[in-house]
């Protein structure tokens, strides 16, 4: 059974950078972000699509950056001039197929890691 683990959240002050870290991978596409913040919807916030298409929720197109490392089986959100808007649990998430033709599936997720900004 497919797992991931994320790592990299913490506490920072705006206009600061984080770098979310999730593992391990076992496609070259078809894994996302996600959050969560408090009282809210998770929604969604990064992903590669089947095509490798990088797709960015509007709120943090310019500041985010998903990326993945194939050698080690990671994937990566790059998060830089962060808002105290982008407090949430952070969840990556991936598609145990690894994806199809119909496109990806979030059915496989990581347990979450936090990030807070500070004003």
């Amino acid at each position: 059974q497919r797992h991931l683990v994320e790592s990299g959240g913490g506490s920072v002050q705006a206009g600061g950078s984080l770098r979310l870290s999730c593992g391990p991978t076992w496609s070259l596409y078809c894994m996302a972000w996600f959050r969560q913040a408090p009282g809210k919807e998770r929604e969604w916030v990064a992903f590669i699509e089947t095509d490798f298409t990088r797709n960015y929720t509007a709120s943090v197109k310019g500041r985010f950056f998903i990326s993945q490392d194939s050698a080690k089986n990671i994937f990566f959100l790059d998060m830089n001039n962060l808002k105290p808007e982008d407090t949430a649990q952070y969840y990556c998430a991936a598609d145990a197929n690894g994806g199809s033709t119909y496109g990806c599936e979030w059915d496989v997720w990581g347990q979450g890691t936090q990030v807070i900004v500070s004003s």
